[in-house]
């Protein structure tokens, strides 16, 4: 399996080692290496994407063998430099720590977060009600979100067992695989665009400023 160098480093390059290559579909391929920085798509964040030496890394996923890295260009085995690409990667952390930081203040109005979409453009939490059945007004939670937001909380993560959880400061943590930010003052301002309530589940779409 790939270690998950992303899951504790912030890090954008280093030198990784290539395991494998092999043909994927219209004419890319997929390499396997012993440790990565690339954040593969999943839980609502999008892939990281960059450069593997001299191949584009178009994508990244994951299955139950591993982390699989999509290039342009095929790699022999052994050592090649990394770089993931930074304004990528800042977007969907910001994107992706915005979510949980409404899924905070969805819980403490009496919903609970049970999804969520990170992507640009399509970013979104979805709440089930746990003591509420009233929808908060949007100025109400973009108030409380970016009051989060300025207070500059630290991030904290920790594995137990073998999740990762992820929180700032004291907020309650979350059992998650994605990238965030160092600091909740980093995810800028968060626009609440829209909060739809439909047969008990509540949508909160949002963006950045």
């Amino acid at each position: 399996m790939t270690t998950k160098h992303y899951f504790f480093s912030d890090e954008l390059t280093m030198d990784a080692e290539v395991l494998a290559c092999e043909p994927g579909d219209e004419g890319t391929w997929h390499v396997r290496l012993a440790g990565t920085l690339f954040h593969p798509h999943g839980g609502g964040q999008p892939s990281d994407i960059g450069r593997l030496g001299g191949a584009r890394v178009l994508k990244v996923m994951q299955d139950e063998t591993g982390i699989i890295h999509v290039t342009d260009n095929p790699l022999a085995a052994g050592e090649v430099p990394l770089e993931v690409d930074a304004d990528n990667r800042r977007l969907n952390t910001r994107l992706h720590s915005a979510g949980h930081l409404i899924g905070t203040v969805g819980e403490r109005l009496g919903w609970r977060a049970v999804k969520a979409n990170h992507r640009p453009g399509e970013a979104r939490v979805v709440f089930e009600a746990t003591g509420s059945d009233e929808a908060p007004a949007a100025s109400l939670l973009s108030d409380q979100v970016n009051q989060l937001v300025a207070a500059a909380l630290a991030r904290n993560q920790y594995l137990e067992g073998e999740s990762r959880w992820v929180t700032w400061g004291d907020l309650p943590a979350y059992a998650c695989g994605g990238t965030h930010v160092r600091a909740t003052d980093e995810v800028g301002n968060v626009l609440i665009t829209a909060v739809k309530l439909k047969k008990g589940a509540l949508t909160v779409s949002y963006a950045l400023a």
